[in-house]
């Protein structure tokens, strides 16, 4: 360890892990501080990466060059794309991780990133010197300076554990908390709040009675999750198991709310709507007998399960009682409770759109301080972190993704310009142009723009070419192609779909719902040729192809709307301009925009209590 760096960052977990490796692979010198080295990118809770809009998030990291989706392609246990039998803008990948693999193999491809080093130590404080911050204070008295710091301290700030009546200070099962910052950062006009998540109890596989639950099995088609990797070398996925609770088990659960700090008024944080424990569960959905949960394998070479969906806070004895009513868990042993645990988050309006935040300069925030939930989201946060940090310090433009370019563009805006009142988890209906932003086209949004930053290295672009390259020839050969009545109507009948009358276009074809590209091949000997002059990733490019021409007519709609906006992003809005002078605002729009300060009028228009009128006022006052 030096003394003196450009970027330090605080924190690694899955921001801090992303955030270190884009700030050390741009050129910046880094240091990554961290309590243990054992326990780099920690799988907190679920054992897993991915899921709904999370699979595009990981995929679209990896388009920037961050190392998420490459070490998930290392060590899956499963893989799954969820949403399949809806459109392509809703595929989402998703991957079962060896929990233990899955931090070693983060740790090992940090220590081969130049320029970053590592240092184990708790971060007390940070060393801000005329609104501007220099440096950290650790616990060991040790003052390290550098130019740029970026905070990515998940649930450890002032981290509470609740077991029923039983409270542990704490960030993590046996891992002490953090205190101090919270307090400094409030001192320097930080508006702060506490939320609550939680985690299920781990169980002894060799206590379940799998013969007992419906099995889940992985997909046999493994999509890998970074563009880099054509394909996964995966042994015989594990499988997962589903069971259900009973009205028997809730009743048993019901029998430890008195003591629940739930419900005894001693959690007064909010937790995550959409991943509730399973006693809000209870009060929430009343009328339900029972809900379902998922036995989640944590490795190759353990026995420890996750079990999805049990999410608790409730007494020790109450879990393992409610446990061994479940059918297929009579005699589970666990390895340990369920908890809840409550921690600091920071208003993450009080950030720019580049993480940095609008009080200290050159200090950022990524990830669960920012009131987010997710590793995926945790990652985005810290990707986007670490490349602004080097960009500042090098007095380079900033770098920001819009909404239409990605889900970590809408994940930043939603955090920037409304702000969070519960544990904030991307889904696929935030985006309001998620025919643009699928799993499948990261690459083409993200790549080249990564590539100009100097971060998504020359390997990637060639593939992209190669991949882009071939798949317009693709697209062309169906805009070109026609097809007579007689080469093709015996296969549409086959096929469900009405015979043709007269010549068309091969691309009025594969519009339909029921033709495949693959299906034309037999019929089609020229274009059975096509495809064998493409090498490499023929699955791949052929997707592309055929989801650009069937969903071609909805992509192009999209990205007109996007346009529109993209006209409004271009008005940007001065910083000198006060809010406050502008009566015509209504009092609540000059509250909002002054508290996020918006760069442009898109931004301004996407702040709650801002009003279309309210907007006409700012273009007029810009001399639109």
């Amino acid at each position: 360890m030096n003394k003196d760096y450009d970027v330090i960052v605080v924190g690694a977990g899955h921001a801090g892990c992303e955030a270190a490796a884009s700030a050390a692979n741009l050129g910046s010198r880094v240091l990554l501080i961290t309590m243990d080295m054992n326990k780099i990118a920690q799988m907190s809770c679920n054992p897993a990466m991915g899921g709904i809009a999370k699979g595009q998030i990981v995929r679209e990291i990896d388009a920037l060059g961050g190392y998420s989706g490459l070490v998930t392609d290392r060590i899956m246990l499963q893989f799954r794309m969820l949403n399949k039998s809806k459109g392509p803008a809703m595929w989402s990948p998703r991957a079962q991780c060896d929990r233990t693999i899955f931090s070693l193999n983060w740790r090992e491809r940090l220590e081969k990133t130049p320029n970053l080093d590592f240092w184990q130590d708790t971060v007390k404080e940070i060393i801000v010197e005329n609104d501007k911050v220099i440096g950290v204070k650790t616990k060991l008295g040790i003052i390290i300076k550098s130019k740029t710091v970026i905070l990515t301290n998940g649930t450890f700030l002032n981290g509470l554990m609740h077991i029923g009546k039983v409270q542990i200070k704490g960030g993590r099962a046996s891992e002490p908390g953090v205190s101090g910052l919270s307090q400094q950062l409030f001192g320097l006009g930080f508006t702060t709040g506490r939320m609550k998540t939680g985690t299920p109890p781990r169980l002894d596989g060799r206590s379940i009675d799998f013969e007992k639950l419906q099995e889940q099995k992985g997909d046999e088609d493994v999509v890998p999750f970074s563009y880099l990797n054509e394909s996964v070398d995966m042994k015989k996925g594990l499988s997962c198991y589903i069971a259900h609770t009973s009205q028997e088990v809730h009743d048993i659960l019901k029998t430890g709310f008195d003591d629940s700090p739930m419900f005894d008024g001693t959690i007064k944080s909010v937790g995550p709507r959409y991943c509730p424990s399973i006693e809000s569960k209870l009060i929430t959905f009343a009328d339900k007998t029972q809900h379902q949960l998922f036995a989640e394998p944590e490795g190759w070479d353990t026995v420890e399960y996750y079990l999805n969906g049990f999410s608790s806070s409730l007494a020790w004895e109450v879990q393992l009682e409610a446990l061994r009513k479940i059918v297929g868990f009579e005699k589970v042993i666990a390895f340990r409770p369920g908890y809840a645990i409550e921690y600091d988050y920071f208003d993450p309006m009080q950030l720019y759109h580049s993480m940095e935040t609008k009080l200290v300069k050159n200090l950022y925030f990524a990830g669960q301080i920012n009131g987010t939930t997710g590793y995926e989201e945790a990652g985005a946060q810290g990707i986007i972190a670490g490349i602004n940090a080097h960009l500042k310090i090098n007095e380079k433009e900033e770098f920001v993704l819009n909404r239409d370019q990605a889900y970590i563009g809408v994940l930043i805006d939603d955090l920037v310009t409304k702000g969070v009142d519960e544990p904030y988890r991307m889904f696929t209906s935030r985006a309001e142009y998620r025919i643009l932003l699928r799993q499948d086209n990261a690459d083409e949004r993200l790549s080249a723009l990564s590539n100009n930053l100097g971060l998504a290295g020359d390997d990637r672009m060639k593939i992209l070419d190669y991949k882009t390259g071939k798949k317009g020839k693709l697209v062309e050969y169906f805009a070109k192609r026609s097809v007579k009545p007689q080469e093709i109507n015996d296969s549409l009948s086959t096929w469900g779909t009405s015979p043709i009358k007269q010549t068309i276009k091969l691309k009025d074809i594969i519009a339909r719902p029921q033709v495949k590209l693959r299906s034309l091949v037999p019929v089609l000997e020229d274009l059975e040729i096509l495809l064998s002059d493409i090498e490499i990733r023929e699955s791949e490019i052929v997707e592309a192809a055929e989801i650009e021409m069937k969903y071609h007519g909805y992509i192009e709609r999209e990205k007109a709307m996007a346009e529109k906006i993209t006209r409004l992003e271009e008005l940007k809005i001065p910083e000198w301009i006060n809010y406050h002078e502008l009566k015509s605002l209504t009092y609540e729009a000059r509250e909002k925009l002054s508290k996020v300060k918006p760069s442009n009028i898109a931004q301004a228009s996407r702040i709650p209590g801002v009003s279309p009128a309210d907007v006409n006022v700012l273009l007029i006052k810009l001399g639109r």
